[in-house]
């Protein structure tokens, strides 16, 4: 039987490579990481990848395995899934790994100008509804702008027909440049070690059935950003993965 949710806690408040902080504590003194995570945190100039709303950390995980000279932190509100990817970044012994637990609106607060060279979003809820809640959105967008380095890249990894094609457009109307990009990962020449890595909610959107979609775009200039006016057909099922009993 797994722990509960509070032996989670309790280890996590254990953990070194894992960052908790309120935010009235947050806003009333600067964070001590910010702009200094590879000297302060990890002990080297390597580059810093993210991963936004890493769920369990399995992604940020194996990335950290296979690329030991970059450094990578997983980011999420939710505590008990995160304790699975930092319990097994101990058991690893990786010294290239970190989490932070906050929302990712907060984003600003935790990193500084030109820190961070690249960032994944793997299998993010698409708010189909809510267009300033998604995080390939341009308010998101102006927000990674903010703390990455020049013609950073992000990646998006999504079983989202709606988020895939909304990021699509989104690319398309800030005319950044697209490095690559599917709508059938599994069935396309791009799938490669890295890409093939599978978090708990991809394997539940493969075993429903669903294609994986894979676009990744370079932050290519500092012009003002526009949303694209474009409708996109839902999304004809309902995501529940984030919410399933494990």
């Amino acid at each position: 039987m797994g722990k509960n949710k509070l032996s989670k806690f309790a280890d996590l408040n254990t953990y070194e490579h894992v960052v908790q902080i309120s935010y009235k504590k947050l806003v009333a003194e600067e964070f001590k990481y910010k702009g200094k995570w590879n000297e302060a945190f990890f002990g080297n100039s390597n580059p810093v990848i993210l991963e936004l709303g890493c769920g369990k950390g399995e992604y940020t995980v194996k990335l950290a395995m296979h690329f030991p000279d970059f450094n990578f932190i997983g980011i999420d509100i939710k505590g008990s899934r995160m304790w699975k990817g930092a319990t097994h970044a101990i058991d690893l012994g990786l010294n290239n790994v970190g989490f932070l637990r906050t929302n990712i609106e907060n984003i600003g607060l935790f990193f500084g100008e030109k820190e961070v060279s690249e960032i994944w979003l793997t299998f993010p809820d698409p708010q189909m509804k809510k267009t300033r809640k998604r995080l390939t959105a341009t308010n998101f967008i102006e927000k990674y702008r903010q703390l990455m380095v020049p013609n950073a890249i992000i990646h998006l990894k999504s079983d989202s027909n709606f988020m895939y094609r909304y990021t699509e457009a989104m690319v398309a109307e800030n005319r950044f440049e697209i490095i690559r990009q599917t709508d059938d990962l599994y069935h396309s020449e791009l799938l490669d070690h890295v890409l093939s890595i599978q978090t708990y909610y991809e394997r539940q959107w493969l075993d429903r059935g669903l294609s994986i979609k894979y676009l990744s775009f370079r932050l290519n200039h500092t012009d003002s950003l526009r949303e694209p006016a474009i409708e996109i057909e839902p999304d004809p099922y309902r995501s529940f993965g984030r919410n399933a009993k494990e």
